[in-house]
């Protein structure tokens, strides 16, 4: 019978046992369980490989596994704060364990070392062999446990250089170096390479953080700066180029800034101005949709229009216009003209014949005077349409 590793069915199979010895009058021994010396705490790095070694012995004098004896043997790895967890079980000749995880010798020879591959750095904790034998007259059960300490160590990941500050000539900037992964926690070191090389220490080195303050900035200063982040496994390295400026080169480079950010000011501001535009003529264009009012039809003022049966319009007269001015009293011994006002027929259009005498001029005022007086006397000469004995304009 297979029993999967971190089943109820495991943990069941030692209470039966237990309850066995009680019941059958079984006598549980101890079991030998030996771990070699030194290697109750082991340090492994990520992605290697470590063995757990470990063995046990009888009572006995046996130094061999005899073929009456029937071990169950389960491996657990326990983490800080959390309960046990199988990764591995032999039962009835049968191995069940978790990926990455396998038995190193074959359980007769009674070397029950376990192996773990490509570590990873939640393979850590603490893993615990239990063994339990049961001897040829089935009268006795041999146990026996032994825990072994796992540390997973992880090489700093390769770190990310960056400085602060403007570097000119006079300023002062920050190197930082940073990793992000490291166990145990990285330690930081920064030099400068040739031609002028240089090692760095505290106060301006912080090698706990990984910065480095450089004061007072000189053109001899530039050059390219290295950061070594390290652990007791591994290194890695980065860089940063630092180029020192003088004033004029600063005064550019800072100018070149300005002017950037203000060309990136001025185009969203006229983004901005442009959309705004569209909005407000959309509006006005709605506006105009709304409130727009029909355009009234002037009226005709009575008496002053002249329009024929068909309702089409001959001419228009103002009756104010024809009327001849108020007479104004005259003063004695001057002399006032009686204007009077006609109108002289004018030719027009061809237009049907009609029955009788051809139309005559028609006198607007009484008392004729000429047109001469009346051009001197400012008067204006109007059409008068011809009228037929049907009394319509022709």
């Amino acid at each position: 019978m297979i029993i999967p590793a971190g089943t109820p069915q495991t943990s069941l199979l030692l209470v039966l046992f237990l309850g066995l010895s009680t019941f059958a009058s079984f006598a549980l021994d101890q079991l030998e369980m030996e771990v070699s010396t030194g290697f109750n705490k082991l340090e492994a790095v990520e992605g290697e490989e470590v063995v757990l070694p470990a063995w046990y012995t009888l009572p006995r004098e046996e130094s061999s596994s005899q073929p009456w004896e029937v071990p169950l043997l389960f491996w657990y790895l326990e983490h800080e704060g959390k309960d046990l967890k199988q990764v591995l079980s032999y039962i009835n000749g049968v191995v069940s364990s978790n990926p990455r995880v396998s038995l190193v010798h074959s359980v007769s020879t009674r070397n029950v070392s376990l192996r773990l591959e490509a570590l990873q750095e939640e393979d850590s904790g603490t893993y615990r062999c239990s063994v339990n034998v049961q001897d040829d007259g089935s009268t006795t059960m041999y146990h026996g446990s032994k825990s072994i300490e796992l540390k997973v160590l992880v090489p700093p990941a390769p770190p990310s250089c960056s400085f602060q500050g403007v570097p000119y000539v006079g300023t002062n900037v920050t190197l930082n170096c940073k990793s992000p992964r490291s166990k145990p926690t990285a330690q930081y070191q920064w030099e400068k390479l040739a031609p002028s090389p240089q090692v760095f220490f505290g106060p301006a080195l912080d090698a706990i953080r990984g910065s480095l303050k450089l004061t007072n900035l000189s053109t001899s200063m530039s050059g390219v700066y290295v950061c070594k982040a390290q652990n007791r496994v591994g290194f890695t390295r980065c860089n940063v180029t630092l180029e020192v400026m003088t004033g004029s080169k600063a005064a550019v480079v800072a100018g070149a800034v300005v002017g950037t950010l203000v060309g990136l000011v001025l185009l969203a501001g006229l983004v901005l101005l442009y959309q705004r535009r569209n909005k407000t003529l959309e509006e006005l264009a709605n506006d105009i949709k709304e409130d727009a009012i029909a355009p009234r039809t002037l009226p005709w003022t009575k008496g002053s229009d002249t329009i024929s049966k068909n309702g089409t319009l001959s001419s228009v007269t103002s009756a104010r216009a024809l009327r001849p001015p108020k007479a104004v009293p005259p003063r004695p011994g001057t002399f006032t003209p009686t204007p009077s006002v006609s109108s002289q027929a004018l030719s027009s259009p061809r237009l049907p014949r009609t029955d009788g005498p051809p139309p005559q001029p028609v006198s607007l005022a009484p008392g004729g005077v000429s047109s001469s007086s009346l051009s001197r006397m400012g008067a204006v000469p109007v059409m008068v349409p011809a009228q037929s004995q049907a009394g319509s304009l022709v």
